[in-house]
């Protein structure tokens, strides 16, 4: 009885050892599997990454809180490349991928994300999120869209204040705009009302389809438009022929934003859209960590820059104040 007894231990003894094996085994294993990291998803009316300041600037904005791309965060990006027609099948490609946040700008690109999912967070930089229905208030957004708002009625106010300023003898300024894009409408009232306490008058140039840009375009000339004003969307979806055809005609034109005047416009004066890239990724961090989108407030932008494209000026025949030429905060020469 005592032998079988020892067995008996030693069996269970054996069984205990080995079980113990298993655990650490198991335990250790586990401990060197990788962790799961976020999924972010970009969505971009524009270029690509390798192009894209947007992304740039978020991707600092993430480094300066310590996340590192492919190691404890990951992106996926996607480019409409200013074919604003494919963003619905690129919104619905990102929320197939069950992301963790989708990082977004301007209303249609925001529009395709909305209308692809209610659950997935979703980070922008809008025009006007209230107005367009994106929201419910700055101070409570609700549902799963937060972010930050790029322009406001004062906006349209400095843009036509500066090309008075520079072009003294303009009285009609052209408004290139889409009555088909809902914050564009709105934004087209703010530049009317701005317009008439300047003194100035507002000419509609409508552009609903690429294939109606030139013949809008020229119609400036007919309205006898000393200037034009475009705002971000049409920027971004007709840089190339907008900025072409007012070199072309010698007629100045205010941008929302620098890409713009880079690429030959006069001058832009808006949102630093760098630093509202940047500061997405904090709530990107936040959202990550347990905040809901509906909690985050949606900010307004703290910083503004006013670009002027020297040799663009020199190019059509414009003599720019030195006045304005000393507020402007970058000048390309």
């Amino acid at each position: 009885m005592i032998r079988q007894s020892k067995i008996e231990n030693l069996k269970w003894l054996g069984l205990s050892v080995i079980a113990f094996v298993l655990v650490v085994t198991g335990a250790v294993a586990q401990a060197q599997q990788p962790a799961k990291i976020p999924r972010i998803g970009f969505l971009s009316p524009g270029g690509s990454p390798g192009n894209d300041f947007r992304y740039e600037a978020f991707q600092q904005g993430l480094g300066d809180l310590g996340y590192v791309v492919g190691k404890n965060i990951a992106i996926e990006y996607r480019y409409a490349e200013g074919k604003l027609d494919h963003l619905p099948t690129l919104a619905s490609e990102l929320v197939s991928l069950k992301l963790d946040i989708i990082v977004t700008s301007t209303t249609p690109p925001i529009q395709a994300v909305k209308q692809a999912t209610r659950t997935i967070p979703i980070v922008t930089i809008s025009a006007d999120p209230v107005g367009t229905g994106l929201v419910a208030s700055l101070a409570r957004p609700g549902g799963n869209i937060t972010g930050f708002s790029v322009v406001g009625p004062e906006i349209s106010t400095k843009q036509l204040e500066l090309v008075q300023e520079t072009l003294p003898k303009v009285k009609r300024v052209a408004f290139v705009w889409d009555p088909a894009n809902q914050a564009l409408a709105l934004r087209f009232k703010e530049v009317e009302i701005a317009a008439r306490t300047l003194g100035l008058q507002i000419e509609s140039l409508e552009v609903r389809t690429r294939n109606e840009l030139e013949s809008a375009l020229e119609s400036a000339t007919s309205k006898r438009a000393g200037a034009f004003i475009v705002p971000p969307p049409m920027a971004f979806a007709y840089r190339r022929q907008i900025v072409d055809f007012a070199a072309r005609k010698r007629l100045p034109a205010m941008y929302e934003d620098s890409e713009s005047v880079e690429a030959g416009g006069l001058m832009s004066y808006g949102a630093n859209l760098s630093d509202l890239f940047r500061r997405a990724a904090t709530y990107v961090d936040k959202i990550l960590k347990g905040t809901k989108p509906a909690d985050l407030p949606v900010e307004r932008p703290t910083k503004f820059e006013f670009v002027i494209n020297l040799k663009t000026a020199q190019q059509i025949g414009v003599t720019i104040p030195q006045w304005v030429l000393m507020r402007a905060d970058r000048v390309i020469r």
